[in-house]
């Protein structure tokens, strides 16, 4: 059976997330957060087949007729768990010919972290980082925008995709990378919300899971 989605005037946005130790979803019905919906679950041992057995539980098949658009993150996090939830993401996408954005899950950290360690220095930049057991670090660069008017974070922009490197660069405006996956999820939506206001369709073609080590490190 096939839906035609863009013709629907009840329009749902998707998320679709994991962080090292569980996986969730959330949908959003017309950018509208009172509407929120989540699902968040630790991870046992078939990822793969609890995965899609929960999605379809979660979404209804009322609501899957509903999405217009779909957010996912896309590591670095658990690297199975990363590789799964962007292939339930780039299939949807497809078949149902919906934009798919995706951000880095230290993105979607790092408004939480930066208004949690007081950093608002206008255009400030800033490092999140993750410990490495054999190597390193997995860090990404943020940069805060404020508005003028509140003085309050309005917008943070990724100027650096998470990467390795043997020591931090800044030490004294690093901080660690904290999941939280309700709030990430949450982030998701939002995000995606932006990108809609901003007439924003992004392929799923170009969506790859983010980690930059292989999964035996």
């Amino acid at each position: 059976m096939s839906y035609d989605f863009k013709k629907n005037s009840d329009q749902l946005t998707l998320a679709i997330h994991s962080t090292d130790n569980s996986f969730g979803f959330a949908y959003r019905e017309n950018k509208n957060k009172l509407t929120d919906n989540f699902f968040v679950k630790k991870f046992e041992k078939d990822l793969c087949n609890n995965l899609i057995v929960d999605f379809t539980k979660f979404i209804k098949k009322k609501n899957f007729q509903k999405i217009n658009k779909i957010s996912v993150s896309i590591g670095p996090a658990n690297f199975n768990a990363s590789r799964q939830i962007v292939v339930l993401a780039r299939t949807l996408s497809q078949q149902i010919n919906c934009s798919l954005d995706s951000f880095s899950s230290f993105e979607l950290m790092a408004k939480r972290i930066a208004i949690k360690n007081s950093i608002y220095s206008h255009k400030k930049k800033f490092w999140i980082f993750k410990k490495l057991k054999r190597r390193g670090y997995i860090a990404g660069q943020y940069e805060i925008f404020i508005s003028e008017k509140t003085k309050k974070i309005i917008n943070i922009k990724e100027k650096l995709i998470p990467k390795i490197f043997e020591e931090l660069k800044d030490k004294e405006c690093s901080f660690q990378a904290e999941y939280n996956e309700m709030e990430e999820l949450k982030e998701l939506l939002n995000l995606s919300d932006i990108n809609s206001q901003n007439h924003n369709f992004n392929s799923w073609i170009k969506v790859l899971p983010l980690y930059p080590i292989s999964p035996i490190n």
